[in-house]
């Protein structure tokens, strides 16, 4: 297998922003070493970091499926497409969440089992839309008590009270941020990943409050985007 290429001069990135640079009148100077000296090194350690991570991937893929070979790869119309459109998404990304969602969809995509392809790319679609915010109370409220238990978060046993709490436990960077957390729920919903009703403030009882509110949907996506 060829090595993932070190540099390449038509980046798309890097192009984009010289594209705009251009169009702005009377500061194409400025704005072209602003370009070589502030975006073009990051997004290229971006560049050769992802296309590190795509080869990777793309060995243990083989590794895994029987008769698997680079060359079959590069045949299989889908997965380019998704590793091409992970691509994009990646050197616009600098969450590791991100990232990791993005690696795991190009691995499925390189499976014979996968989903469709307009079931992949309406995937890659969330993970380029939703915040690292948005997966991590998408995960948890998948499955509360195993969240906590994978994460090594300590289960109150909590006897009564809103949905929110489980939230402000288990995930403090959300803490009380419960415009953010209720805006992300409700993100998640307008996405058919979550079920609907404005239940985080509802009182219920402890069973209830650690009940999965992901739909049939939200458990193929995280499926889909997790190892």
């Amino acid at each position: 297998m060829k090595k993932p290429p070190k540099k390449s001069a038509g980046d798309a990135a890097h192009a984009v922003v010289k594209s705009v640079a251009s169009m702005v009148p009377y500061a194409g100077g400025p704005l072209s070493v602003l370009m070589e000296t502030v975006f073009a090194p990051p997004l290229e350690r971006r560049r050769e970091a992802w296309f590190k991570e795509l080869a990777e991937v793309t060995t243990e893929l083989q590794q895994k499926v029987e008769g698997l070979t680079a060359e079959k790869l590069s045949a299989n119309e889908l997965f380019i497409s998704v590793a091409a459109q992970a691509t994009q998404i990646a050197l616009r990304n600098h969450r590791e969440e991100k990232l990791e969602a993005l690696r795991n969809a190009v691995f499925r995509a390189g499976l014979p089992d996968g989903p469709d392809e307009q079931v992949q790319m309406m995937y890659l679609r969330f993970i380029d839309e939703l915040t690292p915010g948005h997966l991590a109370v998408l995960a948890l409220f998948n499955d509360p008590v195993r969240w906590m238990s994978e994460h090594n978060v300590q289960n109150p046993g909590w006897g009564m009270g809103g949905p929110s709490i489980v939230i402000e436990h288990c995930l403090p960077e959300l803490r009380g941020h419960r415009e953010l957390y209720e805006q992300i729920v409700r993100d998640l919903q307008a996405r058919g990943l979550m079920h609907q009703g404005q239940f985080l403030n509802v009182t219920m009882s402890g069973q209830g409050l650690v009940q999965s509110r992901t739909t049939d949907l939200g458990k193929r996506f995280i499926a889909h985007v997790s190892r």
